[in-house]
């Protein structure tokens, strides 16, 4: 791939420059074998960083980069053996020049910069006594770079996710159009989004019903996405989303099972309706979970939502930290208004600054 006119677009003046040129290291991962990895900058997109050390499985290449500011836009390439040049498909990355070497880039150089949904799994749930059918998004590169695994979103309502011809009325969440979005603006790190199909929502989304679905989700979902997939195998990086009800038995398999899943994101949940879960936030042993909440105003369950975030913050949870709420004047209870916002959770758990912030700091210890 030949460099943009954006990219060579870097001789403009710039707005800020540091007192003093700032050093990084930066690690790039791509399967051996393939060709050999360089390095090009904003510095100037018309010249290779080599790199100064490879790991010695070979698919770890290791540079040494400078700048005078505070980030640096760049693109790892790809010089096959046959010496032809792949730019990294997609748009820039951005490299905070001052964040400590913990994360590693990623990139892929061939086929789209649009992610791919994947089959539609389907296995038996002796829990449940019915099949399940889990579809999942993949993200673009999915295929190419073998040597990423993914955080993973599971959501509930996995009918309404993707197409519109299985959505409710036709509107669904545009999960990949909101993730590709961010993932174009350096704003959020990719993920695996993984649609998990309702039977009887009614019945497995609310109390008792949600005690078997929620032991499903945690003793027969994970482990098998685990298996099929390539996901990070760590409850930190494992979060259970709803809207309406699918809200509620999202915040209750979280908190039922902490030692599988570390944050709950609960769209317009109907606490209250039938559950107890804010009496049992009040009066149960704090969890070492985090949740994201919101509503619309008015009837989208604003008022239970409030109570819910209310009782989260008397019990010890740090807003902006380990939990977060928000209110949405105006917004309806439907699939348009959640799609809408659906990149604000998306920032909270895996936005790259949030990433990066709790990359030296864990908000959630490995085990609950």
């Amino acid at each position: 791939m030949e460099t943009t006119t954006k990219e060579k677009a870097a001789k403009k003046e710039r707005l800020y420059k540091t007192s003093k040129t700032l050093k990084r290291k930066l690690r790039v991962a791509y399967p051996a074998g393939k060709g050999r990895i360089v390095l090009r900058t904003e510095t100037d997109w018309d010249k290779d960083i080599q790199p100064v050390s490879l790991s010695e499985d070979g698919n770890t290449t290791i540079f040494h980069v400078e700048a005078d500011q505070p980030f640096l836009y760049f693109k790892p390439c790809l010089i096959t053996d046959d010496g032809v040049y792949h730019w990294s498909v997609g748009t820039n990355k951005l490299l905070l020049m001052e964040e400590d070497d913990k994360r590693i880039s990623y990139p892929f150089f061939f086929g789209s910069d649009q992610g791919r949904f994947s089959k539609l799994y389907e296995f038996p749930s002796k829990i449940l006594g019915r099949t399940h059918y889990l579809r999942a998004y993949l993200p673009a590169g999915y295929d190419e770079n073998t040597l990423a695994s993914y955080p993973v979103a599971f959501m509930q309502d996995g009918q309404n996710l993707f197409f519109p011809d299985e959505a409710f009325m036709g509107n669904t969440w545009k999960v990949d159009d909101t993730i590709w979005q961010l993932h174009s603006m350096s704003a959020a790190e990719d993920f695996v989004i993984i649609g998990i199909r309702s039977a009887d929502r009614m019945q497995e989304y609310t109390s008792p019903g949600y005690e078997a679905y929620a032991r499903s989700l945690a003793e027969e979902v994970v482990p098998e996405a685990q298996r099929l997939l390539r996901l990070v195998d760590n409850r930190r990086f494992r979060s259970v989303w709803g809207s309406s009800l699918g809200g509620v038995v999202s915040f209750y398999t979280v908190w039922q099972y902490p030692e599988v899943f570390g944050v709950a994101v609960c769209m317009s949940s109907t606490f209250s309706h039938k559950d107890n879960l804010i009496e049992r936030i009040l009066n149960e042993p704090k969890k070492d979970v985090a949740f994201y909440l919101d509503s619309g105003w008015p009837g989208d369950n604003y008022e239970v939502t409030m109570a819910m975030a209310m009782a989260l913050a008397s019990r010890g949870w740090k807003y902006g930290y380990n939990f977060l709420h928000l209110c949405f004047p105006k917004a309806k209870h439907d699939e348009i208004s959640w799609s809408v916002r659906l990149h604000l959770p998306m920032q909270f758990l895996n936005g790259a600054v949030a990433r990066a912030s709790r990359a030296g700091s864990p908000v959630l210890s490995e085990t609950p």
